[in-house]
């Protein structure tokens, strides 16, 4: 590795995160706008008296797009899709993203468990602190389960969990046991060339996904390339040497 891509590294992962040059830029050239916006809203009719305790500039979000995390929004809107499709009576998630699991307790009852038990009541959605390398589920019991952007974390210690090089692996193992007989396992994790990168994530070929995961039968593999496009019914093998793709596997163990 070279010395470039060592500093390069290092300053976007160790440094940057402290100091943020780019965003300082970027922050200090918008406040001449800022204050031009308030000296014009204070001129206009019915406007308010704006005093300084209550001013909030936010200076970033002015931009042509709305932004979005493409992983998570496509693979919401495909496992959303799916699970309605099966008309389960009941959903279990496994820590998956808790608006992902909101949303989807409107469609059908679901209990979401997470090692960092989620403190918000709402309908038809139960909420259990649990692990995922032990989970409080009987072998072959659940009907319906997902598990999205998860396992690639397992035990790194990112989220306060025990250190465990095998954490993805064993937590694929544990998802596997609990699915029963002619249940659907909806699961998503980054996948391309194999890296660990501590303490974010895991990165796995879709093959050692799928070995994880041999029991039980593959219905569909879908992805979100590097480009940040959904690619639906992809081949997997075109996945093996991404580099950061969102990987979306829909298992089901046959009856």
């Amino acid at each position: 590795m070279s010395i470039t891509r060592i500093m390069r590294h290092f300053w976007r992962f160790w440094v940057s995160p402290f100091f943020p040059i780019r965003l300082w830029g970027r922050t200090l050239s918008r406040y001449p706008k800022f204050f031009s916006d308030w000296r014009q809203y204070s001129k206009l009719p019915g406007a308010e008296t704006l005093r300084f305790l209550d001013s909030r500039p936010f200076l970033l979000d002015a931009i042509s797009h709305t932004p979005f995390d493409a992983h998570y929004f496509y693979q919401a809107v495909w496992a959303r899709e799916r699970i309605a499709k099966l008309h389960a009576r009941q959903h279990i998630d496994i820590g998956s993203d808790a608006n992902f699991v909101a949303s989807l307790s409107s469609q059908l009852p679901t209990v979401f468990l997470d090692f960092r038990p989620l403190q918000a009541k709402v309908s038809h959605l139960t909420s259990i602190a649990g692990d995922i390398l032990c989970l409080p589920f009987q072998t072959a019991s659940v009907e319906s389960i997902s598990c999205l952007h998860v396992v690639e974390h397992i035990g790194l210690g990112r989220y306060g969990d025990p250190l465990n090089p095998q954490g993805t692996e064993q937590a694929c193992a544990e998802l596997a046991r609990v699915l029963a007989p002619g249940g659907n396992l909806f699961f998503s994790t980054p996948v391309g060339h194999r890296c660990t990168s501590f303490n974010e994530h895991r990165t796995h070929p879709p093959s050692q996904i799928m070995s994880y995961f041999a029991s039980l039968e593959l219905r569909e593999f879908s992805a979100v390339d590097d480009h940040h496009q959904m690619r639906t019914n992809a081949p997997t093998q075109d996945f093996e040497n991404a580099n950061y793709a969102c990987g979306l596997f829909w298992f089901r163990r046959l009856s």
